[in-house]
């Protein structure tokens, strides 16, 4: 087995971490510049990415521990997760606003590309996997 030094390793990732992710004011900056663009509120946008993460994991948290720990899915677990998906739609709308979208119209942009990269309507393990060009 390799022995692995913690220290070094930290010294490692040190080096291949960013200035902004470091540096308290040059995170401070790049916000500051972030935020004369038009249509970004990167306080929000920041708030809703660490929020859409954390919930998801709450979310995630419930159905690990009913598949794969043996809970039972009660009406409890069931509400629970009702909460859950509460809260991200929460962050979700948050960051609609934050990168001024209507929710409305980001729906139906996640429709259209549905629609073109399932032809048929229908789900396709094929077109799953093999994407044409610029679907994302």
């Amino acid at each position: 087995m390799t022995k692995i030094d913690l220290d070094s390793y930290q010294n490692f990732v040190s080096a291949v971490t960013s200035e902004t992710s470091n540096q308290t004011d040059t995170l401070v900056n790049r916000l500051q510049h972030l935020a004369t663009y038009q249509n970004l509120n990167p306080s929000l946008l920041l708030t809703a990415s660490i929020g859409l993460s954390s919930e998801g994991g709450e979310f995630s948290e419930i159905v690990k521990k009913m598949i794969f720990q043996g809970k039972p899915f009660t009406e409890e677990h069931r509400f629970h997760m009702k909460r859950e998906l509460g809260d991200i739609l929460w962050y979700w709308t948050n960051a609609c606003r934050a990168l001024g979208y209507s929710p409305n119209d980001v729906v139906a942009e996640n429709v259209k590309k549905l629609e073109s990269r399932y032809p048929g309507g229908s789900f396709n393990p094929f077109y799953s996997e093999n994407r044409a060009e610029g679907d994302l």
